[in-house]
């Protein structure tokens, strides 16, 4: 029997089709990097005697794909991370959010927050997916990568359970992208009863919620959307970059607390799982 009760829950930090929009801001704030770098690497390979000068002038070709290769080497250096604050992760929030990543409030801070909508990012663009914003996940930016969603004309959830995110979709379009964690495949025993830890695909609704901490013999869920039996989407205070859950879909409290105070998700939303 669950038990319901309100805690002041706080997010913990843890560590396809595209789509291209217009040259942004983050755009051009992000080739900074690689430029000053690519002045740099070319300053140290800069010719100090006449003897210097012709014998670059003799091996142009080689000086410059040196300079091209020790440039695309310095680029990847990592460009932010959680625990940077400042213009440019505001910058980068802001790209986010545009894209339809939720960030939470645009406060210039790499939190746990900025971290959840960076993973999805990397999960739709299908690269290393570690919240770091490198020289992948900016060019991820720049393009304006978004997952693809299935066809439909209604407002519903999806989730991608390959792709381990959840997206929510207004009247046919992506609006909202989460990173989610959903059942992991493992197998565990609960009442004397071992079960596999899946979750289930096709297309339920919500049919009951609990707008408080849901307490369950398989852990705590807070504030969930139940859409088939006890699976539910809820918000935890741990949500890994896979599916690590007994079945449920995980998102941050944050979010989840978003989703209750925008009305997100009442009560009889489809949610499509695949």
């Amino acid at each position: 029997m669950r038990t319901s009760a309100r805690f002041d829950t706080r997010e913990r930090p843890i560590n396809d089709a595209y789509m291209r929009y217009p040259m942004t801001a983050w755009s051009r704030v992000v080739t900074i990097p690689v430029l000053v770098t690519g002045v740099a690497v070319m300053s140290l390979v800069a010719p100090t005697s006449p003897a210097t000068a012709a014998s670059q002038g003799a091996h142009a070709s080689t000086s410059s794909t040196a300079i091209a290769a020790s440039t695309t080497a310095m680029a990847v250096t990592p460009l932010l991370r959680y625990g940077d604050r400042g213009a440019l992760v505001r910058t980068l929030q802001r790209r986010l959010n545009a894209l339809g990543y939720w960030v939470g409030p645009l406060d210039g801070q790499f939190g746990g927050l900025t971290q959840q909508a960076v993973f999805a990012l990397q999960k739709a663009a299908s690269i290393t997916v570690d919240g770091v914003v490198g020289a992948a996940t900016s060019g991820a930016l720049s393009r304006g990568v978004r997952p693809r969603i299935r066809a439909t004309r209604a407002s519903e959830i999806q989730i991608n359970l390959q792709t381990q995110l959840l997206m929510i979709v207004r009247n046919g379009k992506l609006a909202i992208t989460l990173n989610t964690s959903t059942g992991g495949g493992y197998s565990y025993t609960s009442g004397g009863v071992t079960s596999i830890a899946s979750t289930p695909r096709g297309v339920f609704r919500v049919t009951r919620q609990v707008d408080a901490m849901d307490i369950s013999p398989l852990g705590q869920l807070w504030r969930p959307k139940y859409f088939s039996g006890g699976y539910a989407i809820h918000g935890s205070d741990s949500v890994p970059t896979v599916a690590v859950s007994h079945g449920c879909v995980r998102v941050s409290n944050r979010a989840m607390d978003w989703i209750w105070a925008s009305n997100q998700m009442p009560i009889g939303t489809t949610v499509r799982i695949y």
